[in-house]
C-alpha cells in the first residue's frame, strides 16, 4: 500500500482524502472499530464544521460529511481491524476477520485520537461501587444507548465533553449538582460554560476536588474540599455531597502505544509525537496528526491538521522517501517560553524553494492571561506580535508566520506577555 493511516476517526478519513485528492492511489484507513467517524458519532450536539464546511453540524453529520467524501474518493478501509504491530520500516500487523495481515506501507499517518483519563489516573480514594463513569462513557450511554447512567450527579473536571454532558443528563432528566475544577480556571471553551452550565443554573467550583467516594454496591455520595495554592484539599473545609453518579472529565491522552513501541520521540507535555513541521516524526515517513498528536478544541482543526499531514506524506512518498533509510531532518526547533505550556510543531524545516512561506504554530498558554502579547521571536529578536483580551489554557491559539529570509537561525520562541488573569 501507497499510504496506510491508523484510525478512522476526523483525523484519519481528511488524511485518507486529502491524500487521494492529491492523486495518491493506494490510501488505507485501518480502524479498529465496525463504524467510521470516531467520538464524533456520540457526539449529537451542535458546534462542528464552521470553518470546514462554513455551517454549524452535529458530529454524525460532520462525520457523514467526511465518509461521504472518502466513499466518492475511492479511499479503501479495513474495518473491525485492530493493529497489532508497527515497525520503524513501517511494516503493519493487524487481525481482523481476514486472520492476521501484514502490509508494508510507502509512509504511514498515525490518528489514533486519544482517550480519557479514568479513576485511577487521578487517584480518587473510596468505595468502588457502580456509580462512576468517564464523561466520554456517560454520553455514549445517553446518546447511543439510551441509558441514562444516575440521577443525581457530581462531575469533576471541567473539561469539553464534561460541560457538554452537564447540560445533556440535565435534559434527560438528571440534577447535576456541579462541576469541580481543580485548576483556579476552566479546561473547556467560553461558550460551552455559557451554553452548558450558565444556561441551565449548574454552578462552576474552581480550585475544587473530590476527595473520596462513599458507598458499597452503589455510589452514594462524594467529598468535596477547596484545594490551596499547591492543588492540595484543604481538609477543613470538605463537604458531603448526596449523589448516585459521578462523572470524570480530568484529561485525555494521546493514543501512542504504537508510536512508542517503534521508538517515536513523545512529548511529556502533549503525550503526543514530537514533530516538525511537516508533522513527520523522528521515524522516517511515519506522520502524526490529530488527537494523536496533542489534543485539538475544535474537531475543524483536527481536519485541518490531518490535511497537512496527507500532503506531507504523499510528497515523501513521490520524492522516494519510502525505504530511503535517511533520517528524519529535525530543522529549527520551536520552543515555548514564558507563559507558553507547549508548542506543535516542535521544528521548522525552512523551504528553500520557497522562503516566504507562511508555517502555523500551535500552542497553549500556561495559565489565565488578560490584554495579552504573544511574540514569535528567532533567536530572542521578534519576528511577530499579535494582541488577545484574553488567552486561556482550554483554548489553542494558532499563528502563521514567515522565517526572515537569507539568515542561519538557532532557535525560535514563543512568548506570552500579559499579567495574570
Amino acid at each position: 500500500m501507497d499510504l496506510a493511516i491508523i484510525g478512522g476517526g476526523p483525523a484519519g478519513l481528511s488524511a485518507a482524502i486529502r491524500a487521494r485528492e492529491e492523486g495518491l492511489d493506494d490510501v488505507w484507513v485501518i480502524e479498529r472499530h465496525a463504524a467510521l467517524g470516531g467520538i464524533l458519532n456520540q457526539c449529537i450536539h451542535h458546534g462542528f464544521g464552521v470553518h470546514i464546511f462554513k455551517e454549524e453540524l452535529t458530529g454524525p453529520e460532520y462525520a457523514a460529511r467526511l465518509l461521504d467524501r472518502a466513499m466518492q474518493l475511492d479511499v479503501r478501509f479495513a474495518m473491525n481491524a485492530m493493529v497489532t504491530g508497527l515497525s520503524a520500516e513501517r511494516e503493519i500487523t493487524y487481525v481482523s476477520h481476514k486472520g492476521l495481515v501484514q502490509k508494508r506501507a510507502g509512509a504511514v499517518i498515525l490518528a489514533m485520537g486519544c482517550r480519557e483519563r479514568s479513576r485511577g489516573a487521578v487517584g480518587i480514594p473510596g468505595g468502588r461501587g457502580i456509580g462512576v463513569y468517564t464523561a466520554g462513557t456517560a454520553q455514549a450511554l445517553v446518546n447511543m444507548k439510551g441509558i441514562l447512567p444516575g440521577k443525581r450527579v457530581v462531575i469533576l473536571g471541567s473539561g469539553d465533553i464534561g460541560l457538554i454532558m452537564a447540560r445533556r443528563l440535565t435534559l434527560e432528566g438528571a440534577k447535576v449538582l456541579g462541576v469541580y475544577e481543580i485548576m483556579p480556571h476552566s479546561g473547556g471553551l467560553k461558550r460551552n460554560i455559557a451554553q452548558c452550565l450558565n444556561d441551565y443554573g449548574i454552578p462552576l467550583y474552581l480550585s475544587h476536588t473530590v476527595t473520596r467516594t462513599v458507598g458499597v454496591k452503589r455510589l452514594t455520595g462524594v467529598w468535596v474540599a477547596p484545594v490551596d495554592e499547591n492543588l492540595r484539599p484543604v481538609k477543613k473545609d470538605e463537604r458531603l455531597i448526596t449523589c448516585d453518579t459521578l462523572l470524570l472529565s480530568v484529561g485525555l491522552i494521546p493514543e501512542n502505544e504504537l508510536a512508542r513501541g517503534i521508538g517515536v520521540a513523545l512529548s511529556p507535555v502533549t503525550g503526543g509525537a514530537i514533530v516538525n513541521d511537516r508533522l513527520e516524526t523522528n521515524i522516517p515517513g511515519v506522520f502524526a496528526c490529530g488527537n494523536a498528536l496533542h489534543v485539538h478544541d475544535l474537531v475543524d482543526y483536527v481536519t485541518q491538521e490531518a490535511y497537512e499531514a496527507a500532503e506531507c506524506a504523499v510528497r515523501y512518498i513521490r520524492n522516494g522517501g519510502a525505504g530511503n533509510g535517511n533520517p528524519s531532518p529535525c530543522g529549527i526547533p520551536v520552543k515555548p517560553f514564558a507563559g507558553v505550556r507547549y508548542t506543535v510543531p516542535m521544528a521548522i524545516i525552512p523551504d528553500k524553494k520557497n522562503p516566504k512561506a507562511a508555517h502555523t504554530l500551535s500552542f497553549r498558554s500556561d495559565a489565565v492571561y488578560n490584554d495579552a502579547t504573544i511574540e514569535i521571536s528567532t533567536d530572542n529578536k521578534p519576528i511577530r506580535t499579535l494582541k488577545r483580551r484574553i488567552i486561556v489554557p482550554s483554548e489553542m491559539e494558532r499563528v502563521k508566520i514567515v522565517l526572515p529570509e537569507n539568515k542561519d537561525i538557532g532557535e525560535i520562541g514563543v512568548t506570552i506577555r500579559s499579567a495574570l488573569c
